[in-house]
């Protein structure tokens, strides 16, 4: 009985993955600007409303942005006494150590697109903005200036760190680069 529940989420999961790895391939031969949703839908042997069913936007898809609860994990894993740009650097580190290497290699893919993309450069800062918010809604004490702006601060050289890594084609180690980034905050 239990495989016949999972099938639905295997199938589910499978089809999310199509799409993702469809719209990546695409995005890398063509440019993100130049593929559209419709396109993506007939490569991947999906409806345009299913696309949709599984990504927002092509932007969600390229730039996966996380939920509250994935923040959430990673900054459990660090001491609640460390500043909030420690423990995002921290998290940072711990989120790379534990993807495989075609995790990694996904992720290069994708920030070279956004990299290489005048639009979703732009718009990463959304992102980030996004992002530092679900970071605050993580943190036990109630956020004052000091964790927002500190949360922003992270989020920032976080970006920056990934899009010198997309920039320098993965030349030097994303850990090194955001070790750098966050020294940057320090200085």
């Amino acid at each position: 009985m239990t495989g016949t529940s999972d099938s639905p989420n295997r199938r589910w999961a499978a089809t999310h993955r199509r799409i993702f790895t469809t719209a990546l391939d695409l995005f890398e031969d063509f440019g993100f600007e130049q593929v559209s949703v419709t396109r993506i839908a007939a490569r991947a042997g999906v409806s345009v409303p299913t696309f949709y069913a599984h990504y927002a936007s092509k932007e969600h898809l390229i730039m996966a942005p996380p939920t509250v609860e994935e923040v959430g994990a990673l900054l459990a894993t660090q001491p609640a006494g460390l500043q909030v740009g420690e423990r995002v650097l921290q998290a940072n580190l711990l989120w790379i150590a534990r993807m495989d290497p075609d995790e990694y290699a996904e992720l290069a893919s994708r920030w070279r697109i956004i990299a290489t993309t005048p639009v979703l450069r732009t718009r990463v800062a959304e992102y980030e903005r996004g992002t530092a918010g679900m970071i605050l809604a993580n943190l036990t004490t109630p956020s004052d200036t000091t964790q927002i702006v500190q949360a922003s601060a992270a989020l920032a050289a976080t970006t920056a760190a990934l899009l010198a890594w997309a920039d320098g084609n993965g030349e030097r180690k994303l850990e090194e680069l955001f070790d750098e980034a966050f020294r940057a905050l320090s200085a």
